[in-house]
């Protein structure tokens, strides 16, 4: 997906103050393009800093697995790497995965990342674990080695990987984490993220990368050579279709998550299953047909998803 940046500092042996300006300056333009809300205006300083504080981690990994990087080698110098290795996602990882350890740990030098060193403070307020930072960078580790998958479960394992961790932050951040909640939440996430692949199917196939399951690929009759054609047939759109439904019902199935809170927490949960059914919608109005580009939700459909959704009971 697009993806607006500026260019960050590169000198080599940056200012701190101004190295981390740059990096959030960074952070927020990318969460103002993002599908859903990030850290809306509604909620309190505290949690909006810690948000964006776990949002830049998860963009700095996804964009570190998808090769989106600024150039000139400024994150693999930051992460203590030769710039030389900022093609090498693998090594990137794994000097993000030390990073991460570095927040969570006493001794010094601490995080060496202007967005990790940002981390910290959220990570000790909230009382975070590292394994759901380590999940997200698994799924990315993930990302190198698989593009296929040839069943549904197989997919909804990488979403435990790749989805299922941020909510699982956000409650982290909120202090409402529950066994209970946290499932409904695992099942937002996993919804989202299908929604997510059902809009990406030509960007991801441009990378390399198919998240519709080989199992209906081949129940719907529809090869790769069908999702890299400029419109989808019949059968691409009739996969689409089956697709967004199991995403609509995972979203169904968490949606008490919104109904289990109060106050500004209800209204961001509310905007995020508002926005998944918003993105579903546009699928269907685009006859999914999704091969174009990504179909987007107006501001108005995400409104009144979003309304509906804080309707709903339980």
């Amino acid at each position: 997906m697009a993806r607006a940046r500026d260019v960050l500092v590169r000198q080599r042996v940056p200012d701190g103050a101004r190295d981390d300006d740059a990096q959030s300056r960074t952070v927020l333009d990318q969460a103002a393009h993002e599908n859903f809300p990030v850290a809306p205006f509604f909620l309190p300083r505290a949690w909006r800093q810690d948000l964006m504080a776990v949002y830049g981690f998860a963009r700095l990994v996804d964009d570190i697995g998808d090769g989106d990087l600024a150039p000139g080698g400024g994150d693999a110098l930051r992460l203590g790497l030769d710039p030389a290795q900022s093609g090498d996602t693998l090594a990137l990882l794994d000097a993000l995965e030390a990073d991460l350890h570095r927040v969570f740990s006493d001794r010094a030098p601490g995080p060496l990342h202007p967005l990790m060193r940002r981390l910290g403070p959220t990570v000790r307020r909230c009382g975070l674990t590292p394994e759901p930072f380590l999940g997200l960078i698994e799924a990315n580790r993930q990302d190198q080695r698989v593009g296929r998958y040839p069943a549904y479960d197989d997919l909804l394992a990488y979403c435990e990987l790749s989805a299922n961790p941020v909510g699982r932050l956000v409650l982290g951040i909120t202090g409402t984490a529950s066994p209970e909640r946290i499932r409904a939440s695992d099942a937002v996430c996993t919804g989202l993220q299908i929604v997510e692949h059902l809009q990406d199917v030509a960007e991801d196939l441009r990378r390399d990368r198919v998240y519709l399951p080989g199992e209906d690929m081949k129940r719907f009759g529809v090869t790769e050579r069908d999702l890299a054609a400029p419109t989808g047939g019949a059968p691409v759109r009739a996969l689409i279709a089956y697709e967004a439904e199991r995403a609509r019902a995972l979203l169904n199935e968490g949606t008490p998550l919104v109904g289990s809170v109060h106050g500004r927490l209800k209204l961001l949960l509310a905007g995020f299953v508002g926005g998944g059914r918003a993105a579903l919608r546009a699928v269907a109005a685009a006859d999914h047909d999704v091969l174009p580009g990504p179909p987007k939700p107006t501001k108005l459909s995400l409104l009144r998803e979003v309304r509906a959704t804080l309707r709903r009971k339980g």
